[in-house]
């Protein structure tokens, strides 16, 4: 069981959280919560389950890693769009796994998981594209990709949309050296494929899927490998439900099953799941 942290002084945590203290006392009340729960003894997924439910509510906002100044490794854990609430639950997760205790830990840990083999190393380290992120944590032993255990059939990746709209990011607004670098990853990332699950066969696979497996939504849209993220909650029924922050909703929300919200939206076209590892040290 992971022991109490104890509480901080309001100046410890804004010499901790710089501008964002709330999200350092966000991340003790996770800590207190999963001590006092003993979820620590659980298995990384169950954890991730428990933690992410707590933060049910958080709002979602969009753009917060892209904040003017140098590339640093911004934890926020009070408003997150999708990728960074299943980031911020991993990071969490990993944290109390390997019975560390502070914010700084839980940056670390995000930085491990967010950048290529783990370094920031300037913008084009961070792992843009879900696809780029599912590789690099696979090799790094963050994750493994389940999804061929549960039926699933090769993604074609092309990755285009950083490169072709530059003034989306700005960062590469009329940065033609970063541009030609991400068009270099992006050329690394489409010379793979990755495994979905189509999205009229994820029914059938919903029994095989664990709670806190992290979902990866595949899309249509032209540029794009997967236009959404989110985890798995298996609910008091035995339902794989969608847990996820929501642009629909505005905030993290246990949504419908998997198979139901991925054939609500019509440019869906089906999912990657990759399952935790229990970290090693």
């Amino acid at each position: 069981m992971i022991a109490l942290t104890p509480t901080l002084s309001a100046s410890a945590i804004r010499s901790l959280a710089g501008e964002d203290p709330g999200s350092v006392e966000e991340f003790q009340n996770l800590l207190t919560k999963t001590g006092e729960k003993g979820w620590g003894d659980l298995p990384i997924g169950t954890l991730m389950g428990h933690l992410g439910f707590l933060l049910e509510g958080a709002p979602y906002l969009p753009g917060t890693l892209d904040a003017d100044g140098p590339e640093k490794c911004r934890v926020d854990l009070k408003t997150m769009d999708c990728v960074t609430y299943f980031e911020n639950i991993l990071g969490v997760a990993r944290v109390i796994k390997k019975k560390k205790k502070t914010f700084n830990d839980l940056v670390k840990e995000v930085t491990y998981t967010r950048y290529r083999d783990g370094k920031l190393n300037g913008y084009v380290s961070r792992l843009h594209y879900t696809a780029d992120w599912i590789e690099d944590n696979i090799k790094k032993g963050v994750v493994r990709d389940v999804t061929g255990e549960m039926g699933g059939v090769e993604l074609k990746i092309s990755d285009t949309y950083m490169s072709t709209h530059p003034d989306s990011y700005p960062q590469l607004k009329g940065n033609a050296k970063l541009i030609d670098a991400i068009k270099k990853i992006e050329d690394t990332i489409n010379s793979k494929s990755r495994l979905y699950i189509p999205k009229g066969d994820i029914e059938d696979a919903e029994e095989k899927m664990l709670t806190g497996d992290i979902i990866a939504v595949a899309t249509s849209k032209e540029g794009l490998d997967y236009a959404h993220t989110g985890m798995i909650y298996r609910d008091h029924k035995g339902e794989a439900r969608f847990l996820h922050e929501s642009t629909k909703y505005g905030m993290v929300t246990l949504d419908k099953t998997i198979s139901e919200y991925v054939n609500s939206v019509k440019t869906h076209i089906g999912i990657t799941v990759v399952r935790p590892l229990e970290p090693t040290a």
